[in-house]
């Protein structure tokens, strides 16, 4: 039997495979720039099945190991998906991770690898009809489960949760005192933002330019989360040419404020939306990079609305992905 298993993570436009020894500590790790949008773009899968085989081989050959050592191949996120190697169906909440595990399939692509791989499901909402009365209450999520799974581990059970896992599309995960998966909520803030600040009138007044870690006000980033609270996104968006125009040519500090109003939606969806199940006593815990980590804590602080806000910091060059997909490899018993 082999000493050595593999993770695959793939999203929309990347794919990482991580090499693990037997005492579960990674050894290695391969990237490739292709994910689940180039299936979508090309009509078929050829592009992402040669990726994720090259990626598989390089990471064994560089390290002169062959699959014959290989006890598992464990696969999450999108690659689970219509758009990915093998679609398989949603687990509906609410959904432990005892329940994934369960859900976790074997399938053997002998064009991809020689070994089955075993593909963790994603999570939705709802497993019933979904009509103009009840589709605000439904949303899905793929690579978002087991990043959650891997987050849970290091809190207790007996509270509840909301966790927010910042990036081009947001994820919300609420979880119950249990440790069930009760909704996720899903926005596209980041591509918003990404349009704000490359493709309208107010790129000229950010410099085309994000918030960095290191370029980072929080008070800036608050103005411009009351602002939206007060006048809505559209007209507090305008308003940072006004601030570029009348009061600054500090183009990272018209950033920041852009940064704060585009926030703001996201903090209506997670109080308003009937996908969560949340209240004010759910303890809120912030994951994902910098500085949208920070910000997000920083405005519900500052918002009042949920008692507990506390930031998730992980393990450095260890993603959350690899980690929940590991562990739920070891509850389904095929480690």
């Amino acid at each position: 039997m082999g000493k050595y298993i593999i993770t695959i993570d793939t999203g929309t436009t990347n794919t990482r495979c991580i090499l693990w020894n037997e005492k579960r500590e990674k050894i290695a790790e391969e990237k490739s720039k292709v994910g689940v949008r180039d299936t979508a773009v090309a009509g078929n899968n050829g592009k992402l099945k040669a990726a994720v085989k090259g990626c598989l081989e390089k990471l064994l050959a560089d390290r002169k190991i062959s699959y014959d050592e290989v006890k598992r191949v464990i696969a999450s996120g999108m690659i689970t998906s219509n758009v990915g190697l093998v679609e398989i169906p949603h687990v509906v909440v609410p959904a432990r991770k005892e329940d994934l595990a369960r859900a976790t399939k074997p399938v053997l692509l002998k064009d991809v690898c020689p070994l089955p791989i075993w593909f963790i499901p994603g999570v939705k909402n709802s497993g019933g009809e979904i009509t103009f009365e009840n589709f605000e209450s439904m949303d899905i999520m793929r690579g978002e489960e087991v990043e959650s799974v891997a987050i849970l581990e290091h809190y207790p059970r007996g509270r509840k949760y909301l966790l927010i896992l910042p990036g081009s599309h947001t994820k919300f995960v609420s979880v119950d005192e249990e440790g069930h998966i009760t909704g996720c909520l899903t926005t596209i803030t980041g591509e918003l933002l990404s349009s704000i600040t490359n493709d309208t009138i107010i790129a000229d007044a950010v410099g085309k330019k994000y918030v960095e870690k290191d370029t980072y006000e929080k008070d800036t980033v608050l103005l411009g989360y009351d602002t939206a609270c007060k006048c809505g996104i559209g007209r507090s968006c305008f308003s940072g040419r006004i601030l570029h125009l009348f009061v600054t040519d500090d183009t990272n500090k018209v950033a920041n404020f852009i940064f704060g109003v585009a926030l703001q939606n996201d903090i209506i969806a997670i109080k308003k939306s009937s996908a969560l199940r949340t209240s004010r006593d759910t303890t809120v815990i912030v994951g994902g990079k910098e500085p949208f980590s920070t910000a997000f804590a920083d405005i519900l602080e500052h918002d009042g609305y949920f008692e507990k806000v506390e930031h998730f910091i992980g393990e450095e060059g260890m993603p959350l992905s690899a980690l929940g997909a590991y562990a739920i490899a070891e509850l389904s018993g095929i480690l």
